[in-house]
């Protein structure tokens, strides 16, 4: 027989809470309470990059090794406190009805839903056509691995840092690197598509045996594929300090630059691997070492200097 439903108190919201003990994660053994837990305390730090943006939810109702399924209509049954926003999605016959997780309250509701994953638009949802960054997701091709991913997140620094950029790597929390170049001024996915895209194209020719910039997966192997497309207004990102669905419980973090040095000049890609205990840790260590993402302002220079950098 199922447990009774209990009851948290989050903030002054009552949050019908159910089946704490089920286990999410069966390699660890890591439950739904725990979860809970972590989406709790990793709150002050994960809110700010999620606020006011369209959120998609990847749930997992039997755990990481049963179904899953991306929602993007936020759920009929939310409690009342939950904002919505309605804006256009890919796919999908005129608007959608997204949630907006802005409060604690709203984020543990979530992980209640066996929301595991937590993926964003570039872009807030009350002007879906301005990203606040270019994203790079830097993806190895077996045999390659995160060492791979480490050394070509560098050259990207460097050409970022020769045009006066700067920029902020996060995890993925599965096999690659997330690269930040935060913008936080007027501009549209109509010049920063293209920009990145100059960019991918650029480190592809520098590297020739490390870099690809075609989708096409025949090409990927022993290569890092400098994923540019992220950059437009249907594409979501797994949001910083999301847990991912893996056979361990990892997650999507952010990292010091020293570290993906490190990891490219000693070949060992564990050390980019976060548990959310050691997440939580780091940032009561850290701070958010991803904040300035959220506010930092830098004017995207003309594509064509990218390759004088």
């Amino acid at each position: 027989m199922p447990a009774k439903p209990q009851h948290l108190v989050v903030y002054g919201r009552e949050i019908r809470v159910s089946n704490l003990d089920k286990v999410l994660f069966p390699e660890a053994g890591f439950t739904k309470g725990e979860m809970l837990d972590y989406y709790q305390q990793a709150a002050p730090a994960i809110l700010p990059h999620l606020h006011g943006r369209a959120l998609t939810l990847k749930r997992y109702p039997d755990g990481v090794e049963g179904e899953s399924f991306f929602e993007k209509s936020c759920p009929r049954h939310r409690p009342p406190w939950v904002p919505t926003v309605r804006v256009d999605a890919a796919n999908a016959r005129g608007e959608v009805n997204f949630c907006i997780c802005d409060d604690t309250a709203t984020l543990v509701w979530l992980a209640q839903l066996a929301t595991i994953e937590l993926h964003i638009s570039l872009a807030r949802a009350d002007n879906v056509f301005q990203p606040t960054s270019i994203m790079f997701d830097l993806d190895p091709g077996a045999p390659a691995t995160m060492v791979e991913c480490a050394r070509v997140a560098l050259k990207l620094r460097d050409t970022c840092a020769h045009l006066g950029l700067e920029t902020f790597p996060k995890v993925s929390g599965s096999k690659g690197l997330h690269i930040f170049v935060p913008l936080n001024t007027p501009i549209g996915y109509d010049a920063t598509s293209p920009w990145a895209l100059a960019m991918a194209d650029h480190l592809a020719r520098l590297e020739p045996e490390l870099v690809v910039t075609n989708m096409s997966r025949a090409e990927r192997p022993g290569k890092v594929f400098v994923d540019w497309s992220q950059n437009s207004p249907h594409k979501t990102t797994v949001c910083a300090y999301s847990l991912r669905a893996r056979g361990q419980p990892t997650i999507s973090l952010p990292v010091h630059w020293e570290e993906i040095e490190r990891v490219a000049r000693t070949a060992n890609p564990a050390r980019l691997m976060f548990s959310p205990k050691q997440a939580l840790s780091r940032l009561k260590r850290d701070g958010d070492l991803l904040a300035p993402v959220q506010t930092l302002r830098q004017k995207l220079p003309e594509a064509r200097s990218i390759d004088a950098a």
